[in-house]
């Protein structure tokens, strides 16, 4: 029976041979998806890191080489949702600040206090999607893709 020593010996030979036949095609893999950004060097370190994590999900070859390409895929993936919210995270921050930059020069009107207690009292998302149809002038589509939700939910949402 093999012991403790042997076993690492053995996942660690598993994964250097892992990682010497594969760095390439796995780096290629996230350029081809990328492009030559910053960002290649994380997501093969992330694939590989995963793999020596799971190294005993990693099926023998050839499976090993698309399991390392479907963990490449989640982790670009991954990296391109976080870039979407903290971009919609940006379009919200700026929507509020000119909202606030609005309120301030409207509130000397009493329509328009009238108007803006109005929209607050608004359900957060309906307020958000009323906001960024109306005042943002954001197309339905643009306004679903800024909120996560579908262009039907936009839709609903102004209309009430």
């Amino acid at each position: 029976m093999p012991g403790p020593d042997e076993d690492r010996d053995q996942r660690e030979l598993r994964f250097r041979r892992l990682y010497q036949s594969y760095f390439r095609p796995v780096q290629a893999y996230a350029v081809n998806r990328l492009g030559p950004v910053d960002e290649v060097g994380d997501v093969v370190a992330e694939v590989f890191m995963t793999a020596w994590r799971r190294l005993a999900d990693i099926p023998p070859p050839p499976g090993d080489r698309f399991w390392l390409y479907g963990t490449a895929r989640r982790v670009i993936s991954r990296r391109h949702r976080s870039a979407s919210r903290l971009t919609n995270l940006h379009r919200r921050l700026a929507a509020d600040q000119r909202q606030k930059e609005q309120s301030r020069t409207w509130a000397q009107d009493p329509a328009h206090e009238r108007l803006l207690a109005a929209v607050a009292q608004l359900k957060p998302a309906d307020r958000e999607a009323l906001l960024l149809v109306h005042w943002e002038q954001l197309t339905y589509a643009e306004a679903a893709e800024t909120l996560g939700c579908s262009v039907n939910a936009i839709g609903i949402r102004v209309h009430k």
